[in-house]
């Protein structure tokens, strides 16, 4: 199946990356009350922020570990030591979720590890580097004005955006990690949680 023949009862697929990456934005804390057109022009401006990027080899140790799924989360960065944990649970699922909805073109054998590498490798990269403060200069979002002096802004969620159009792009893949990711929420929303022991103590 061709990129463009995704299953058409697939209601996830019919957004395109720049209507998850507002959504995303949406969901972000600070973010409730904003004009939708506001986010879908920031989300627009990190999507293309993220795809413009040079490639950007990862400085973190990686490794590889179970429990993904119960947090919710298919790689994390953390900053000390930097560190980039891929969770191979939600690995396994994400292709079982690939396979299942027919998006195998968008997201090849393989590419969904390589796109949560790159992904976490662009929070290193922001985390780092200078590339942050130019995030916030393509936002154009302004948290202070005095005349002519204008101080850039923090979008949050911006840089979860710019990350997932990134890993499209290095990736090649036909749509962005963020509709694998709804996907996955969804996977979790219609598998009932695991039984508890209805035991009690005496």
């Amino acid at each position: 199946m061709s990129a463009s023949r995704a299953p058409a009862t697939d209601g996830l697929a019919a957004t395109d990356d720049i209507g998850w990456a507002a959504r995303l934005l949406a969901a972000t804390p600070t973010h409730e009350h904003r004009d939708p057109e506001l986010l879908r022009r920031w989300a627009r401006a990190a999507d293309a922020f993220g795809a413009a990027l040079a490639p950007v080899g990862c400085e973190a140790r990686v490794v590889e570990r179970d429990g993904g799924l119960e947090l919710g989360l298919l790689a994390r960065y953390t900053s000390r030591p930097p560190t980039v944990e891929l969770f191979t649970d939600t690995l396994a699922l994400a292709e079982r979720v690939v396979d299942a909805r027919g998006w195998r073109d968008w997201y090849p054998p393989g590419s969904v590890r390589a796109a949560a590498l790159a992904h976490e490798a662009v929070h290193v990269h922001l985390h780092h580097g200078p590339a942050k403060a130019a995030l916030k200069h393509a936002l154009g979002h302004s948290a202070l004005r005095l005349g002519r002096l204008r101080v850039p802004g923090h979008v949050a969620g911006a840089e979860e955006v710019a990350a997932h159009a990134y890993a499209r792009t290095v990736c090649g893949l036909g749509r962005s990690p963020l509709l694998l990711t709804a996907a996955l929420a969804a996977e979790a929303a219609s598998t009932p949680p695991p039984a508890r022991d209805a035991r009690r103590e005496n």
